[in-house]
């Protein structure tokens, strides 16, 4: 898979999130923003899955080790743990609260990768 095709996908998933925020802003159009949401993170964990088989493919080939999955897979069991905590812990009537708490861990996340594209400039490509 090609970089102009990972472009590409994750655009259309990026599209397709923007729209399942526009469909959730009503009740009368939530149906239609959910299967938008859904779509786009089908098209967005697909295109990972095979840039990181690709790229672990490539280091392989390359003589060297990758442990992309695994990290991969860490980082979904601690950020679904951390979430399914938080999710048990918080009452309906402080969903502010829970919806605060995840976009403080999207923050976390984006400065992770901010540190990591610092350190390791050449995996970014930059």
């Amino acid at each position: 898979m090609s970089m102009n095709v990972v472009t590409l996908l994750y655009l259309i998933a990026s599209i397709c999130f923007i729209q399942a925020l526009k469909g959730l802003s009503h009740p009368a159009t939530a149906r239609r923003g959910n299967a938008f949401g859904m779509t786009g993170m089908a098209i967005a964990v697909f295109t990972t899955v095979a840039l990181i088989a690709k790229l672990q493919g490539e280091a392989v080939a390359a003589g060297g080790v990758s442990g992309g999955f695994g990290l991969l897979i860490a980082g979904v069991v601690v950020g679904g743990g951390i979430g399914a905590i938080l999710a048990k812990r918080v009452e309906m009537t402080k969903m502010p609260e829970l919806v605060a708490a995840m976009h403080s861990l999207i923050g976390l996340a984006a400065v992770c990768i901010a540190v990591a594209a610092v350190s390791e400039p050449k995996a970014f490509g930059i």
